[in-house]
């Protein structure tokens, strides 16, 4: 008998996510999954977006405030660049307050 794992695929886990929030378990659900390291990298990783479809800093500046390497900056730059404009406002329209 082979055996699989349940999940195998990013869309999955997207599917799984909605499913928690559908039933308000998307808290419980996402700190169970991610460490403390991870959360904080999360929250890292969105203000990293913020900042940059604000256009108000530099990356240096960026990193600097964030506390975070100017690599990390850098590939959220790379992914922002790599998605196109209805993207980038959808993504704006959502973190930025």
């Amino acid at each position: 008998m082979s055996q699989q794992p349940e999940y195998s695929d990013w869309s999955q886990l997207i599917d799984l996510v909605k499913q928690a929030a559908d039933n308000d378990q998307h808290e419980m659900l996402l700190t169970m999954l991610m460490t403390p390291d991870e959360r904080e990298a999360l929250v890292a990783r969105v203000n990293i977006f913020c900042e940059l479809l604000k256009g108000e800093m530099s990356q240096r500046q960026v990193s600097q405030m964030l506390g975070v390497g100017i690599a990390t900056i850098t590939r959220g730059s790379n992914e922002l660049k790599s998605r196109s404009e209805q993207e980038k406002e959808t993504l704006s329209k959502l973190i930025l307050k």
